[in-house]
């Protein structure tokens, strides 16, 4: 498939930071080079990329327990600026140009966000890396991703979970959950569908912004046809 035929010129890919944990602590540097090689290989179609990584392979808000929530999800945000700074490092090892943009001011590490920035590095296919979440606490990295989507006029959010589509249950729990290949917005917050939070999914349906929802290791296969994980949006 050539470069006018992607289905995307311009995607938002959020994946978790379980993706690039290691057997022995939480960044396996291995794992960060084979998930990079993914995502530069979308460039390498023509696809403009920007990614949304999650902070749960070092630390996160909801897992904070009795302690204080809004510090927790500050100690997340710096997890994922650790883990976007250690994605750049392996796409320019790739040859590949990728810049780090962050919702909290750190300039020593990295340049702050705005979407003007954003869509210029994009425009020059740059990958863009999006770190600490959307700067805000109680706001999971999806509701992050979801706006960071809207705000680089993305052609769709793509979600690489750990399960290869959404069900009506855990699949890995119970031997008779469904496999959705498509759902409305409307279903699955009426159903409380565990596709993303419902922030993330009210703002993509204010958007129109469709999801998909599939495995990681079918990255490549899911910009490329419409069989792979579960499509979200405004069709009934």
């Amino acid at each position: 498939m050539g470069e006018d035929e992607n289905m995307y010129k311009r995607i938002l890919l959020k994946i978790s930071g379980e993706a690039l944990m290691g057997e022995n602590g939480p960044i396996g540097f291995e794992k960060v080079e084979k998930t990079a090689k993914s995502i530069a290989a979308l460039a390498e179609k023509g696809i403009e990329v920007g990614v949304v990584v999650g902070g749960g392979n070092i630390t996160r808000g909801r897992d904070a327990g009795q302690h204080d929530r809004n510090r927790r999800d500050h100690m997340g945000m710096l997890a994922t600026a650790i883990n976007a700074l250690a994605l750049q490092d392996a796409f320019e090892g790739l040859g590949r140009k990728a810049a780090v943009l962050s919702a909290v001011d750190m300039d020593r590490f990295c340049d702050s966000f705005s979407s003007r920035r954003a869509k210029e590095l994009l425009s020059q296919k740059v990958i863009v890396i999006f770190a600490c979440g959307s700067g805000c606490p109680f706001f999971s990295t999806d509701t992050a991703a979801a706006l960071r989507a809207a705000e680089i006029g993305a052609d769709a959010l793509l979600l690489a979970k750990n399960v290869d589509a959404v069900y009506s249950a855990d699949p890995k729990k119970d031997p008779n959950a469904v496999r959705y290949s498509h759902l409305s917005y409307e279903k699955v917050i009426r159903d409380n569908l565990k596709a993303t939070d419902l922030t993330a999914i009210t703002l993509c349906r204010e958007q129109e912004l469709p999801i998909l929802c599939f495995a990681l290791d079918r990255l490549e296969e899911a910009v490329e046809c419409e069989n792979v994980g579960t499509l979200i949006d405004s069709r009934s």
